[in-house]
């Protein structure tokens, strides 16, 4: 059963594209005709690609891996805000930091110097600043937390890439290709297809169809989530289990092993009068 179906991709405008005279042909496969001069794109094939890749997204997610949503245009940025929060995924709705991937380790040291900072307004170093000090250290603090403040739990690489508009995010997508990470789109007749790894042709414009495509994902990413939750708890279960089943071995072989320490002290113990018995006999 499909995650969505025609009709809702419909209703949501999923199917429409850009202007004929805009369009990139490599997006021909993806396109069912053409109307009033506007390319409108194939709702069965993004209905399929929709299923492909929340499927993808799924096991990436129960394998307890992040996936990095980015949407820095105005339409899509609360959207993806709300539901990669809601699915605790890191994403990056304000402008794309140059090196975010690339450059990973440098992103991870603005993170850290906002928990400096966060430290010390809790350790009383903040208190002793001047008025001028503390207004700097306020700015930066919220500069950082605009910028990096979704993407503070990410201690490692993600394991994939959720773009909204391909051509926006091209910084993004290539810093991606460069290390190998998989990149999920929003394709639209405009963009270029052979830059993602799942594509999903749709309309990467309106409101209603970025929120019924990310969505969808982000309720496969949930059942991910869940499947990992229940996988968890029943690898914990049958590991008590195992220790509950070799408790009364242990108690076995600990009873054993005292058994055979008592008969060898009492062995030691005959040993020992026997022979204090043959020295007093040779003493006399």
């Amino acid at each position: 059963m499909s995650r969505t179906n025609f009709d809702q991709l419909l209703e949501a405008g999923v199917h429409f594209g850009h202007l004929k005279r805009k369009w990139n042909p490599a997006m021909a496969p993806y396109i069912f005709m053409e109307r009033n001069g506007i390319h409108i794109i194939d709702l069965h094939k993004t209905v399929a690609k929709v299923d492909e890749a929340a499927d993808a997204l799924k096991n990436i997610a129960k394998a307890g891996k992040k996936i990095l949503f980015v949407a820095t245009k105005k339409q899509a940025k609360q959207i993806v805000a709300d539901l990669a929060t809601s699915v605790n995924m890191p994403y990056v709705i304000e402008r794309w930091p140059g090196g975010m991937l690339t450059n990973f380790p440098t992103i991870r040291k603005a993170v850290k110097k906002m928990t400096t900072i966060d430290k010390m307004m809790t350790d009383g170093t903040f208190d002793n600043m001047s008025k001028r000090e503390k207004l700097q250290v306020s700015r930066q603090r919220a500069k950082l937390e605009k910028n990096l403040g979704s993407i503070a739990d990410l201690n490692r690489l993600p394991s994939a890439l959720f773009v909204v508009d391909v051509m926006k995010e091209q910084i993004a997508v290539l810093e991606a290709q460069r290390l190998g990470i998989p990149v999920f789109a929003m394709v639209d007749t405009n963009s270029d297809p052979n830059q993602v790894d799942f594509v999903i042709p749709a309309n990467d414009d309106a409101s209603k169809s970025i929120e019924i495509i990310i969505s969808t994902l982000c309720a496969a990413i949930q059942e991910g989530l869940e499947e990992r939750k229940v996988e968890k708890a029943d690898s914990n279960a049958a590991a008590d289990s195992d220790e509950k089943a070799e408790a009364p071995v242990k108690r076995e072989r600990r009873g054993k092993a005292k058994k055979e320490l008592i008969q060898k002290d009492d062995a030691e113990a005959i040993k020992a009068k026997v022979a204090s018995k043959y020295i007093k006999e040779d003493e006399d």
